[in-house]
């Protein structure tokens, strides 16, 4: 027999701890199904060499207990992955989260029971669990995917995906390489952090890369006690400016054109965003970098110069440079010393466009010019990202309708909170959502006090379901490709837009809210001041 709770939850990382904490202050019982042996989402799962914040650590920690924000002290401006899942776990410790999370429980199928208005959850051991809520935290970068290639389980190494890598790393040796021939298999955001870390100790590195990426300098730095003790002080004003902001980072937009400065001018300002630490280069330039192509062309000329000035080798230089794409139309890898890994004797460069891979043997990675023994592959090969966790679990909504058919042509979506025909099943950080492209933390905490709001007015006034109704899931739709449209995104081929070369099969169309934060959550409270316009509750 079934387990009963007002809220079921999918996922014990950040969002799903907060709405857990939200739901609880209402006194509704909430029951947590987290795959993992442990809370911390993202930080849970990935644990490669390298792996760190490019939020700056102080603006990605969560805004609600001022005992929390007190009592933790980050120890580095861009926290390494141990350190951010310590900080998850003293959170969860201090509001006692785990006795209603249930770990090593996958969720296989959710089925939405129209006569009792209930979800109704099984899990991979048979399982069952109801609620009159399912709120999905999945996040939006957790469905792992594992290249297209001939003979993947022939390898007689060690191999991994970067989201699933030993936490003591292969024979528990942790990120030393010595006396291993090592394969990076990808040059997206995570290959990045991974080639860095590898390239320090490794007999041989041998990148293999498709698509490269317009990487640019963390600048990562310790924090001391001092700057902590002044960061504790000023945290109201650090959150305040973060909201002011297009991602909610503390980099705010130049709102000069690039074409309009003087090229000495403009030259200096690109100089003194790359040298700042974080996404300054990125989300604090000239205000049309995104949205007007002869912007864009100056400040991707720009990042290519610096490319070829770090790396000796002329043609490995324009190997690492994209031809696609322009800078910032993909989520910006940031990097420590990348480029220079190049310069490196015991690290190789394999452009997949020039020599594909062909098969993975034995041994290690066949290309069409050559066979490359290795010890290790580590494959950094993405996601299928946002969608994809929801896709491999087996929902059903009214009628029978399956999420995946209604999604089979691009997510629809009412605020990315909800699908029509799927009443009662929130999707925290999902497609078109606002928190989907933003610094996640500072966002996600707005969708978990949306949907808490919503379930309470739900409450107070007796009502048992809530959906879009098809007309405002089709408004929504339209606007969120509009407001895409107006920028350089759709230019690009990146998870931005649904793009992953492991899955062919998946339609091209934009995945998130290029909006910007503010403008998404000034439309999501002018919806629930109208009593949730655009919504049906009954």
């Amino acid at each position: 027999m079934s387990k009963q709770y007002d809220a079921i939850i999918i996922g014990a990382g950040i969002s799903g701890m907060y709405q857990l904490h939200k739901l609880r202050e209402q006194g509704l019982s909430v029951k947590v199904f987290e795959a993992g042996s442990g809370v911390g989402g993202t930080w849970y799962w990935n644990k490669y060499p390298g792996c760190r914040f490019d939020s700056e650590s102080y603006t990605y920690g969560y805004s609600w207990s001022d005992e929390v924000l007190q009592e933790w002290n980050w120890t580095e401006r861009f926290a390494p992955q141990p350190e951010t899942e310590r900080y998850l776990n003293f959170v969860a410790d201090k509001f006692d989260f785990r006795k209603d999370i249930q770990f090593d429980s996958k969720i296989s199928k959710a089925t939405f029971d129209e006569a009792n208005s209930q979800w109704e959850v099984e899990l991979e051991d048979g399982s069952t669990a109801r609620a009159e809520f399912l709120i999905s935290a999945t996040g939006p970068l957790n469905a792992y995917t594992l290249p297209r290639i001939p003979g993947i389980d022939s390898f007689k190494g060690d191999w991994a995906h970067t989201a699933r890598y030993p936490k003591e790393g292969f024979g528990g040796k942790g990120t030393d390489f010595s006396g291993k021939r090592v394969g990076v298999i990808g040059t997206g955001a995570t290959g990045v952090q991974v080639i860095q870390e590898v390239a320090k100790t490794a007999d041989s590195l041998t990148v293999f890369q498709l698509a490269p990426e317009w990487c640019a300098p963390l600048k990562n730095s310790p924090l001391d006690q001092a700057e902590m003790d002044d960061i504790k002080a000023n945290y109201k004003k650090i959150f305040a400016e973060c909201n002011e902001t297009f991602g909610a980072f503390q980099h705010k937009f130049d709102e000069r054109s690039a074409l309009d400065v003087p090229a000495d001018e403009r030259e200096a300002f690109f100089e003194m965003r790359y040298d700042e630490p974080g996404f300054g280069i990125w989300l604090a330039n000239f205000r049309d970098i995104m949205t007007d192509q002869k912007a864009n062309d100056l400040i991707t000329e720009f990042i290519a110069k610096k490319i070829r000035s770090r790396v000796k080798d002329p043609k490995i230089a324009e190997d690492l440079i994209p031809k696609d794409h322009g800078f910032g139309t993909r989520r910006v890898p940031m990097e420590t010393k990348y480029f220079e890994c190049y310069n490196q004797d015991n690290v190789k460069l394999v452009n997949l466009k020039e020599t594909p891979i062909e098969a993975i043997t034995p041994t290690g990675v066949k290309c069409s010019d050559k066979d490359y023994d290795l010890d290790i592959i580590i494959y950094a090969t993405g996601f299928d990202a946002v969608t994809g966790s929801l896709k491999r679990i087996d929902i059903t909504g009214k009628g029978g309708q399956k999420l995946t058919d209604k999604w089979a042509d691009g997510p629809r979506t009412l605020l990315g909170m909800q699908a029509a025909g799927f009443p009662n099943l929130f999707t925290l950080v999902g497609p078109h959502n606002g928190a989907t492209f933003c610094n996640i933390p500072r966002c996600a905490e707005q969708n978990v006090e949306w949907v808490a709001d919503a379930i309470s007015y739900m409450k107070k006034k007796g009502l048992h379901q809530m959906e879009p109704s098809l007309e405002a899931e089709d408004a929504w739709t339209v606007h969120v490709d509009e407001t895409a449209e107006g920028t350089l995104f759709p230019t690009a081929d990146s998870w931005f837009m649904g793009v992953n070369l492991n899955d062919p099969t998946k339609k091209r169309t934009f995945m998130l809210y290029a909006g910007g934060q503010r403008d998404y959550k000034a439309r999501c409270s002018e919806v629930a001041e109208n009593d949730y316009k655009g919504f049906v509750l009954s």
